[in-house]
């Protein structure tokens, strides 16, 4: 077993969730957290559930120093700092790579050149790495489409094409193995990420482990980050009685995980000494529209606000993604035990013990305009 287990970002939603849940399998659990502000509000401090639970450093993982303070006597790393925020990441281009891809690199880095005891590293990637992903063209066959261009979605077509006859092409489920081509400076940066500590790992003879994480949703997540997902926003938005305002037609889908489901195949990852540098699919397997979650979410709260589907778009949005999740299930038993009907009453009914907080929505997109980059 590895008794001692290092969480970055562990103060957060996904890992902190996983921390309790290690903790009480008999883990002893380090978290280094920044307690950034856009995320845990200012003048943060460690979660009340995790407070007598972890041993806590407040640290930055731009920081070598830091690093070096948190992994000094673990096991295992389970590395899920990152700056996350699909748009905002296509304007604060460096921060992104700064923190994500140069936080790795620091990390491995010490791997590479210094002592210490790490026996295995499990590193969470994002399906922003598949960018568009797989799509079938009934001429073509198997296809991967680029970013939607702008002289089409202006018009209202917010469909992807085929990249050879330009035709409209029907979304497939998502494979491990599928084209990696991230249209967002995010993904990017967690296509990077995973691809330094595999290469590195292996090279270090150092077991490692990744996983793609969908739209993870569940009670936990920051109510108030106007980045973050759009459960979470919407949420906020329906619960202070603003309008919203859906982007493109609404018939935009994405494939939302609960946190207990990705909480669990990350620990089971963790365990899992026989399986090591394979990257893993983490998601429903489902399609879920923003238009349904919208009406999800009104029918839990029952209340209804003032819907208007604009047509806007942002730049580096994709249109369609949802997980190929067989090869999860097949090597390490993975299972999806929350249904998007049953998360969303559970995400709804936590939201409501909540204090109301401000979304910062607007702010965020009047800055993604400014931008050029919500048109």
């Amino acid at each position: 077993m590895l008794k001692n287990v290092l969480i970055t970002g562990g103060a957060g939603f996904i890992g902190s969730s996983i921390a309790l849940k290690l903790v009480d399998k008999g883990y002893n659990v380090r978290v280094m957290d920044n307690l950034s502000p856009q995320i845990h509000g200012e003048n943060a401090s460690l979660p009340k559930k995790l407070i007598g639970k972890v041993d806590f450093i407040k640290g930055d993982v731009r920081s070598t120093k830091d690093w070096k303070r948190a992994i000094d006597g673990q096991n295992a790393v389970i590395h899920l700092a990152a700056e996350t925020g699909t748009g905002q990441s296509m304007y604060e281009i460096f921060h992104y790579c700064d923190s994500n891809i140069g936080g790795t690199a620091k990390f491995m880095d010490i791997l590479a050149n210094e002592k210490h005891s790490i026996k295995r590293v499990v590193i969470a990637t994002s399906r922003a790495i598949y960018g568009e992903g797989m799509y079938r063209c009934k001429e073509h066959d198997l296809v991967y489409p680029e970013a939607r261009n702008d002289e089409d979605m202006a018009k209202g077509d917010f469909e992807c094409k085929c990249t050879i006859c330009k035709k409209d092409v029907e979304i497939c489920k998502t494979k491990e193995n599928t084209l990696i081509h991230p249209t967002s400076i995010y993904g990017i940066t967690k296509q990077v990420q995973e691809q330094l500590v595999m290469v590195t790992c292996h090279s270090l003879g150092i077991p490692a482990i990744s996983f793609r994480y969908q739209n993870v949703y569940g009670p936990g997540q920051s109510l108030s980050n106007p980045y973050t997902g759009i459960i979470s926003i919407f949420s906020t938005r329906i619960r202070n009685g603003k309008d919203i305002n859906i982007f493109e037609d609404g018939k935009e889908s994405r494939d939302f995980v609960f946190i207990d489901d990705v909480a669990n195949i990350t620990i089971e990852g963790l365990e899992r000494e026989d399986i090591t540098y394979e990257s893993f699919n983490v998601g429903s397997g489902v399609m879920t529209s923003v238009n349904e979650v919208v009406e999800a979410l009104e029918l839990s709260y029952g209340k209804n606000v003032k819907i208007e589907i604009t047509g806007n778009y942002r730049v580096g949005d994709i249109r369609h993604n949802y997980a190929d999740i067989s090869k999860t299930e097949k090597l390490l038993g993975y299972k999806p035990m929350t249904d998007f009907k049953t998360g969303i009453k559970r995400f709804t009914d936590w939201v409501l013990t909540q204090d109301e907080t401000n979304d910062g929505y607007e702010a965020s997109l009047k800055e993604m305009e400014d931008k050029g980059l919500l048109k």
